[in-house]
């Protein structure tokens, strides 16, 4: 899940950011191998060049692949970083079957912010999109987890690795007793008509309602439900989601009322609201680490 609007501010110095950054991920916990699925394994990022290396996965997923607009820095340091990344928890998968330096081994990447952190940092970076700081206001006693900037190369992307930072997200969780996860998914494009039918299906379907109910900020709001009800195709509204966010569903998540238009990552953004108490016993278990 990413949230990105909040990229387009002006950032500190790239020294200073991964000065703090250094310090974050030097006390980072759990400690460890997190998961492992044969050659592969999950952990968290260790220290600053590791979390400089899946800065630079983000970059070529990000920039390179999926054309998103860059800036002047982005191409003098071929990575994709902001403000944000000082104070977050980096989730890494590791391929250890490629030749050279661990840092060099980071195939997957999941960008992981508590709400202690957030709080003591300047806030959330979904908040950017969407009216986050009402909906914890609403759950006083709730630990709250935001995900962003996932992704993964295009040779791995498979089941393996999807469960590996599951795995890890879920060994995280557990650790910092998150009791919600929550964040942005991205569908492509910046023209949400064009995911008409997906929007509509979502609207009706997944809209988070009473207490869990949160909506785009009103300057970036757009409407999902943009089509008849009765004429959503179920099957083809859920099959043309991207894969991370009918991974989301399985799990139980709610979405937001409104989507938001990036134009800088050119995406339609989406708010997944994943309480754990949502979540499957069977997903939990199929999650576990499995050292």
């Amino acid at each position: 899940m990413h949230g990105r609007l909040i990229a387009r501010e002006i950032q500190p110095n790239a020294s200073f950011v991964m000065e703090h950054a250094q310090a974050i991920s030097a006390l980072a916990e759990p400690k460890g191998v997190l998961g492992r699925i044969g050659t592969m394994e999950v952990r968290l990022a260790r220290n600053s060049a590791e979390i400089a290396a899946a800065q630079a996965v983000r970059f070529r997923v990000f920039y390179e692949e999926l054309g998103a607009k860059r800036a002047q820095v982005h191409d003098l340091e071929q990575r994709d970083a902001d403000r944000f990344d000082m104070i977050c928890d980096h989730l890494l998968v590791i391929d250890t079957s490629i030749a050279g330096p661990e840092n060099q081994q980071i195939v997957g990447t999941y960008r992981l912010l508590r709400q202690e952190r957030a709080l003591a940092g300047g806030g959330f970076y979904t908040s950017g999109e969407f009216n986050l700081d009402s909906l914890i206001r609403r759950h006083p006693t709730r630990n709250f987890l935001e995900l962003g900037r996932s992704c993964v190369l295009p040779a791995y992307r498979h089941k393996r690795t999807v469960e590996l930072l599951w795995q890890g997200i879920w060994t995280y969780c557990n650790h910092h007793k998150i009791d919600v996860m929550t964040g942005c998914a991205s569908l492509p494009g910046v023209v949400p008509a064009a995911h008409a039918e997906s929007l509509t299906f979502l609207a009706h379907n997944f809209t988070a309602t009473g207490a869990w109910r949160a909506s785009a900020l009103p300057a970036h709001y757009h409407a999902m439900d943009l089509m008849p009800a009765e004429a959503v195709n179920p099957k083809a509204a859920l099959a043309a989601l991207p894969p991370l966010v009918k991974g989301y569903l399985r799990l139980g998540a709610m979405i937001g009322d409104g989507c938001v238009i990036d134009p800088d990552f050119r995406t339609v953004d989406v708010l997944v609201i994943l309480p754990v108490e949502r979540i499957g016993e069977r997903y939990l278990q199929h999650y576990a680490p499995k050292q």
